[in-house]
């Protein structure tokens, strides 16, 4: 919703039906609900992309509900740009609503040179997040995540950088990311230890990656600790851009680093099955698949990266239909194996 000031300049006013439609799940035992689809900015936010159509994503989503943005360190390209972006929107459309956000960042991949510039030391953590805050001009994030684990720093250090994190008030939650089973119950030992509120594991999941099925899930139960998915459209293979084939232009025509010609051209015959159930269920293959996710009690939201305000608004269609009968649970485990 836009209106015009005083002086005749458009600004942003959230629309007041904004949290009339939205479902919003408990994450773990805590005290924080997330929208079941939040919105991640790895991709479309960078200094490579238009910042006005990134400044639409970011108000349509909130006019809908969304009031979970999704960062980290290294998003754009370039490194840091995401961030430095949705700091300018911040600034220019939410700034009188920074209370009703829940806004994630997150360090643990490479970000600068050198021996201090990655993984998980304390040095890193700590010194990413004082970037973090600065390139968004905020005093804090809601949620700080470790994102992914570091196998030569030892966990108590790493844990404990999170716990001073929010000692310190530059984050009132922390998460961890991309942690196997085993890994996520060390984590949240030290950290119950240190009392810190652990709330959130972030993990890649979709019909076509199970992995968090091995186990995980139920750590996260046992922890009252909540999930938030990302990756669940497979990098685009569980929509109806390769239905028929790989369209030119496409990630997998480009052979990206996470998705390529070959696992798309592998899946073909799988994704047309999925989407035959889809449409039997009057959705898009999109909307089945995040729908899918959701059905899982330990999942709080679905993070969608979205390069329009109507992909957006499309997506969030999955949430009209939501259930799943046994026979369909069934037909989609025989497909996906």
């Amino acid at each position: 919703m836009q209106i015009n000031d005083k002086s005749g300049v458009l600004e942003y006013k959230a629309s007041e039906q904004r949290y009339d439609n939205m479902k919003y799940n408990r994450t773990g035992k805590s005290g924080v609900l997330l929208p079941a689809i939040s919105l991640g900015l790895w991709h479309n936010f960078g200094f490579i992309d238009s910042i006005q159509n990134g400044r639409e994503i970011l108000r349509c989503a909130f006019d809908l509900g969304i009031t979970h943005f999704d960062l980290a360190n290294n998003y754009g390209p370039p490194y840091g740009s995401a961030e430095e972006n949705f700091g300018t929107i911040l600034k220019q459309d939410f700034k009188n609503y920074r209370d009703e956000l829940f806004i994630a960042t997150k360090a643990g991949y490479d970000m600068w040179p050198g021996p201090y510039g990655n993984l998980g030391s304390r040095k890193y953590l700590i010194s990413s997040l004082d970037q973090s805050l600065k390139r968004m001009n905020l005093d804090y994030v809601d949620i700080f995540y470790h994102h992914r684990p570091d196998p030569n720093t030892p966990l108590e250090e790493t844990m404990g950088a999170l716990a001073d994190i929010v000692r310190q008030g530059k984050a009132l939650y922390v998460g961890i990311s991309n942690y196997e089973p085993a890994e996520t119950q060390k984590a949240a030992t030290i950290l119950k230890e240190l009392n810190v509120p652990f709330i959130l594991h972030q993990a890649r999941y979709s019909m076509f990656d199970r992995w968090i099925e091995n186990g995980l899930l139920d750590t996260l139960e046992d922890n009252g600790v909540g999930c938030i998915a990302f990756s669940p459209l497979a990098q685009g293979m569980l929509t109806d851009k390769y239905l028929g084939g790989i369209p030119e232009g496409s990630r997998a025509a480009k052979n990206m680093s996470y998705l390529n010609s070959d696992t798309v051209n592998s899946n073909i015959e799988k994704i047309q099955k999925l989407n035959d159930i889809a449409q039997e269920r009057g959705q898009k293959l999109s909307q089945m698949a995040v729908a899918w996710i959701l059905r899982q009690p330990q999942v709080a939201s679905v993070l969608l990266g979205a390069s329009s305000a109507n992909q957006l608004k499309e997506n969030l269609k999955a949430l009209d239909n939501l259930e799943f009968s046994s026979e369909e649970l069934k037909m989609i485990d025989g497909i996906v194996g």
